[in-house]
C-alpha cells in the first residue's frame, strides 16, 4: 500500500528540483539575470516549506535547500542544510561536492578539502572530485598535491586538460614544475 503523503511529498520535491533546473540547466552558457534567478531559487525554498514532515527524503529535501542557496549566492547559508544533508547521506557524493563548494567561497578551504576527501571515501571514481581538490590544493599552495588529485582526474576522465588553461584556481601552482610538466601536451 502507498503512502499518499510520501508521494504528495515527493511530489513536492520534484516541483522543487524543477525549479532549480531552471537557473542551474543552461547557467554555464545562458545564466539568469541575478534577480530572476533569486525569485526562482526562494520559489525553491517556498515549495520546500510546503513539506512538514520529510521523513526518508529529509536528506534531499536538505540538499535542494542548500542547492537554492547556494544559487543565490548565500554560500554560508547553504552550508548549514547541506552539512546536515551530508551527514544524513555520507555515501551522496553531489552533497559533498556542494558543500565543498560553498566552504570554498566562505574562505574555508581546509573544510572545502575535507568535504571532498570524504566523498572520496564514498566514491572514488568521480574525475569531479579529484579536479576540485587538485583546485582546492592550488589555492592552498600545494602543488604536489594538487598535481597528485589533478593527474587522477585526468586519468578517469581526460577532458578535464581542456579545463586547466582556463582555470584561474590553478594560477597559484601554474610555473611550478609539476603541474607543468603535468599539463604540457607531447606532440
Amino acid at each position: 500500500m502507498s503512502d499518499p503523503n510520501r508521494i504528495r511529498r515527493q511530489q513536492i520535491l520534484r516541483e522543487a528540483e524543477g525549479y532549480l533546473d531552471l537557473i542551474t540547466v543552461f547557467g554555464g552558457r545562458w545564466p539568469c539575470r541575478p534577480d530572476a534567478r533569486d525569485q526562482v531559487a526562494l520559489r525553491v525554498l517556498a515549495t520546500l516549506d510546503r513539506i512538514d514532515n520529510p521523513g526518508g527524503l529529509r536528506a534531499h529535501m536538505l540538499f535542494l535547500r542548500g542547492q537554492a542557496l547556494r544559487t543565490m549566492e548565500r554560500y554560508g547559508d547553504a552550508v548549514k542544510p547541506l552539512r546536515e544533508a551530508a551527514d544524513l547521506e555520507p555515501e551522496n557524493f553531489h552533497i559533498r561536492l556542494a558543500l565543498g563548494w560553498c566552504y570554498k567561497r566562505v574562505k574555508r578551504l581546509d573544510l572545502a578539502i575535507q568535504s571532498l576527501e570524504e566523498a572520496l571515501e564514498a566514491d572514488a571514481e568521480q574525475a569531479i572530485l579529484h579536479y576540485n581538490l587538485a583546485c582546492y590544493w592550488s589555492l592552498a599552495g600545494n602543488a604536489k598535491i594538487a598535481c597528485s588529485y589533478l593527474a587522477q582526474a585526468f586519468d578517469l576522465q581526460p577532458d578535464y586538460r581542456e579545463l586547466v588553461g582556463s582555470e584561474r584556481d590553478f594560477d597559484p601552482i601554474r610555473r611550478h614544475p609539476y603541474f607543468q610538466s603535468l599539463t604540457s601536451v607531447i606532440v
